[in-house]
C-alpha cells in the first residue's frame, strides 16, 4: 500500500465578500496546511473500497458518503477503463471542524489515484474531479499557504508564510458549514453588503500577521456552537499567542505563535484545563 498525507486546512483569515444567485457566498480567504493530517493509503485492485479507521472514524460518517469515493468515482468518469482499488482511510482530523478534513481526504485519493494511472496531479481532469467533488478540494490537492476566492475554488499563487507555529483547539462540537452559512444569513450585519476590510494580496502584507485571525462567519458559528466563544476566550489568555482566530466556518479555533516552543507550551496547558477538548501543536506552512 502507498500512503500520502491529507494536511489540515487552516483559514487564518475569512471574509465573505458577496452572495451569488445560485444561493452560494463567494469568499476571499487566506489558508494555510498543517503539519497534523489524516493518513490515506492505496492498494490497486478491481473494486473500489474504502476502510475508515482511527480515533476519530467514528465522526465520519457513513462510509459511502464519504468523499474519498465520489473522488474517485468522478475521476473514473474523466479517465475511462481508471484503474481502483482498495483505499485505507486513517481519520486523526475531527469532522465537521473547519479544517478541510473531508476536502483534504478527496484530494489525497486523487493523487494517489493519478500517480497510479501516470498522471500529474495539475492534469486537468484531476483538478476537473476535485472542483466536481467540493468546493474545497482543489485547494487541498496542491496543499500550500495561498489565498483563495469564490466558493474556495479560485486559488491565488502560493505564497511564502513566516514561520508560523500554532494550537488547534477544537471542543469536540461540530458546526456544519450549511448551519453556520444559514444562521450568516439571518444575522443584519450579513445584509449590509460586500465586507470593505483589507484583504492581504501579497506576501509583505502577509508577513506582518496583522491581519490574521479574522473570520466574518465566526459570530454565525458562534450562534450554531456557542462553545467557540470559551475557546476563543481561553485562547485569548496566552500571554505569547500572537493572533487568535476561528478556522472556516468552526469549530476549531487556533492561536499562532512565532516558536515551537512556546506552541507547545500552550497545548500542554490548555489540554490540561480542558480535557474534554481536542487540543494539538502544529507548524503551518
Amino acid at each position: 500500500m502507498r500512503w500520502v498525507r491529507a494536511p489540515a486546512k487552516v483559514n487564518l483569515t475569512l471574509r465573505v465578500v458577496g452572495r451569488r444567485a445560485d444561493g452560494y457566498h463567494e469568499l476571499e480567504s487566506l489558508v494555510a496546511f498543517a503539519g497534523l493530517c489524516d493518513w490515506l493509503a492505496f492498494e490497486p485492485g478491481d473494486d473500489l473500497i474504502l476502510e475508515v479507521v482511527g480515533p476519530n472514524a467514528g465522526e465520519a460518517g457513513p462510509v459511502h458518503q464519504n468523499l474519498v469515493l465520489h473522488a474517485a468515482r468522478s475521476l473514473a468518469g474523466q479517465i475511462p477503463g481508471l484503474r481502483f482499488g482498495r483505499f485505507r482511510l486513517v481519520k486523526r482530523l475531527p469532522a465537521a471542524a473547519g479544517l478541510g478534513g473531508g476536502s483534504a481526504d478527496a484530494a489525497a485519493a486523487l493523487r494517489l489515484l493519478a500517480n497510479e494511472a501516470g498522471l500529474s496531479a495539475n492534469d486537468p481532469r484531476v483538478r476537473a474531479s476535485a472542483r466536481a467533488t467540493g468546493a474545497d478540494v482543489l485547494a487541498c490537492l496542491s496543499p500550500q499557504a495561498r489565498t483563495i476566492k469564490g466558493i474556495g475554488d479560485e486559488l491565488g499563487p502560493a505564497v511564502r508564510l513566516p514561520r508560523i507555529f500554532a494550537i488547534l483547539v477544537n471542543p469536540r462540537v461540530q458546526a456544519p458549514t450549511p448551519r453556520v452559512f444559514a444562521a450568516f444569513d439571518l444575522m443584519p450585519e450579513s445584509n449590509a453588503g460586500p465586507s470593505s476590510r483589507s484583504f492581504p494580496a501579497d506576501t509583505a502584507a502577509i508577513l506582518d500577521l496583522g491581519s490574521l485571525g479574522d473570520n466574518d462567519l465566526e459570530a454565525a458559528a458562534i450562534r450554531v456552537a456557542p462553545t467557540i466563544a470559551a475557546v476563543l476566550k481561553r485562547l485569548s489568555q496566552i500571554p505569547e499567542a500572537r493572533v487568535i482566530g476561528m478556522s472556516g466556518s468552526g469549530a476549531t479555533c487556533f492561536a499562532l505563535f512565532g516558536d515551537r516552543r512556546s506552541a507547545a507550551v500552550a497545548r500542554r496547558i490548555v489540554a490540561v484545563d480542558h480535557p474534554e477538548w481536542w487540543v494539538e501543536a502544529t507548524d503551518l506552512h
